[in-house]
């Protein structure tokens, strides 16, 4: 009898932590989803071992990657200028010139 109670408590367990695992998962994903501001506060509350035991990066990239694929035209925007005497938008540079869109840091 006993080593059926132990096989019992050793699935439950086993249940139980998949579900604990697939609502952290689903949670995270959700988080993903928000804008940076929002992502980056619940972000500050979850613990590191979360990135070794959840799918971080596969999820980043399901959650990030947004409508565009490769070879579509980017969308247009409108960004001040640093100095602030005028706007730039990327349809009228475009028409002027080639663009290139550099995202990220050189720093």
């Amino acid at each position: 009898m006993r080593p059926r109670r132990a096989l019992r408590i050793a699935a439950a367990s086993v249940v139980c932590l998949v579900l604990v695992w697939g609502a952290a998962t689903a949670a995270l994903y959700a988080a993903m989803r928000q804008p940076p501001e929002t992502f980056g506060r619940i972000m500050s509350h979850v613990p590191s071992i979360a990135m070794v035991v959840v799918p971080f990066k596969p999820l980043w990239m399901s959650a990030r990657s947004g409508p565009l694929q490769v070879g579509d035209p980017a969308p247009d925007f409108a960004l001040p200028m640093l100095q602030g005497d005028r706007t730039v938008t990327l349809s009228t540079e475009y028409r002027q010139k080639p663009v290139v869109l550099v995202f990220g840091s050189y720093t």
